[in-house]
């Protein structure tokens, strides 16, 4: 079974686009390992460097409301995938950014303001990491010596899909 979770990408903003997770210059690759490289290359944040170690190293992204707006296209999430990351945290996403997480097995959790701003308070910690239990519904976040856990809804068919991989996984075992 996929586990979900690892370390935490802060992306403190709201509205962060579909242009800013992956430019449109490169909707033209051939594959999606081909777009791995280019990761929130547009995204213009203080002290944000899309190709520093924390970029690299997280599995988990956590931002504000509505991510991944702006064009529709599944290549935001498939550079999410390719780069690992296996959930994005987010007070509200686009439903079809949304939408394209789940059918690509990927965790795509809504919380409201006041859980969002509590895991910002880990922001400051090094060493912060989340696990997701897709399955029971709640998250843990880690850093600093500190601990909190949070629960999150999900509906059953969406479970499904990340907890089978994604849409073709899921089609696979069910058709």
């Amino acid at each position: 079974m996929k586990t979900f979770g690892g370390p935490v990408l802060f992306l403190d903003r709201s509205d962060i686009n579909t242009d800013e997770i992956i430019p449109a210059k490169y909707l033209t690759e051939i594959t999606k390992e081909d777009l791995k490289p280019y990761i929130l290359e547009d995204l213009k944040l203080t002290g944000f460097d899309p190709n520093g170690e924390k970029t690299r190293n997280a599995r988990v992204i956590i931002s504000r409301a509505n991510f991944g707006c702006g064009s529709s296209r599944e290549h935001a999430p498939w550079v999410f995938e390719v780069n690992d990351i296996t959930a994005v945290v987010a007070e509200s996403f686009a439903r079809i950014f949304r939408q394209n997480m789940f059918n690509c097995g990927m965790a795509a959790i809504e919380l409201p303001k006041e859980k969002i701003d509590a895991l910002f308070a880990f922001a400051g910690f090094a060493d912060s990491s989340m696990a997701v239990d897709v399955e029971a519904q709640t998250l843990t976040i880690k850093g600093g010596g500190k601990e909190e856990t949070f629960s999150f809804d999900i509906s059953p068919f969406d479970k499904a899909l990340v907890l089978a991989g994604g849409w073709v996984d899921y089609a696979d075992q069910k058709y």
